[in-house]
């Protein structure tokens, strides 16, 4: 899935392309890419309709348009192929175009939510008075958010009594990172996955934190990490930081610090890749 970096492209071309733009008329041609709008297509449709879209934000992984008339806001979740594009009135549809958005002014250009595998979807929410939908009200500040807090995400690591990786998929304490960031901020932090968050140290943790936004920001610098051709921009172009990557993804290869081959594991369904040197496991108390 789509994490912190590739949201956060989108989010910045729909602020380029999209804001301050009033909706003309929404097309749901997928009931389920509003499933979990419980009061269905029409109503989806009909409650955009005359609203201008304010300045999309994003935590973490979530991104949403607010409607800035309104206390609500369109609530985006890309799940593992949604795509929100902007394009063209005149371009060719796409094969799994689900949702189309089209703007009462002259720019030639319409937002189309395309997703192949449907897992994705839009909705509307409510919003609280920080500007949030509700349903993610309960999530955490991401590492790039001006307001997170270093101090009080140390002190909830040494309370959690879990282990690192797990920890910077919590979305209840980070958001934001998942699979791919984590193994690379674990990597440049040289810290095994299963490392027990109850012993880390502040300075260690501070650092880690330091790490996880290098990565990061590096990832945006290069449009994010694609692997395929689902995860793109509003113009469908991919990033390319996967070929930056230290970690992921490199099973057998040499460590680029100590030449020892990167090794793969099972991980909660996942895979976490590491050095087997640089991040050595941590010692099970006698």
């Amino acid at each position: 899935m789509p994490e912190l970096p590739e949201v956060e492209v989108v989010r910045r071309g729909l602020e380029r392309w999209v804001a301050h733009r009033t909706v003309a008329d929404a097309e749901v041609l997928h009931p389920r890419a509003v499933r979990r709008h419980v009061a269905g297509s029409d109503d989806f449709a009909h409650r955009l309709k005359g609203h201008r879209i304010g300045t999309p934000s994003r935590r973490g992984k979530y991104l949403w348009l607010p409607l800035t008339d309104t206390h609500q806001a369109v609530l985006a979740h890309l799940g593992m192929s949604g795509q929100l594009l902007v394009q063209p009135h005149e371009a060719p549809d796409e094969k799994h175009l689900r949702v189309r958005v089209r703007f009462a002014d002259t720019v030639n250009t319409e937002l189309r939510f395309v997703d192949q595998r449907t897992f994705g979807g839009l909705s509307l929410h409510d919003t609280t008075p920080d500007g949030l939908p509700d349903v993610i009200a309960h999530i955490a500040r991401d590492p790039l958010d001006p307001l997170f807090d270093d101090e009080a995400f140390h002190q909830a690591l040494r309370r959690k009594r879990t282990t690192i990786k797990r920890a910077l998929l919590d979305q209840s304490l980070i958001s934001g990172v998942g699979n791919i960031y984590a193994d690379e901020a674990l990597w440049r932090a040289r810290l095994h996955y299963d490392r027990p968050t109850a012993n880390l140290t502040r300075p260690r943790t501070l650092e880690l934190l330091g790490h996880v936004r290098d990565v990061m920001n590096a990832a945006l610098a290069v449009g994010g990490t694609s692997f395929d051709s689902l995860y793109v921009n509003v113009n469908g172009e991919s990033g390319y930081f996967d070929r930056s990557l230290d970690a992921y993804g490199r099973e057998g290869l040499p460590c680029k610090r100590c030449a020892t081959p990167m090794v793969r594991r099972p991980w909660m369904n996942r895979s976490s890749y590491f050095c087997p040197k640089c991040q050595r496991v941590p010692r099970v108390p006698s």
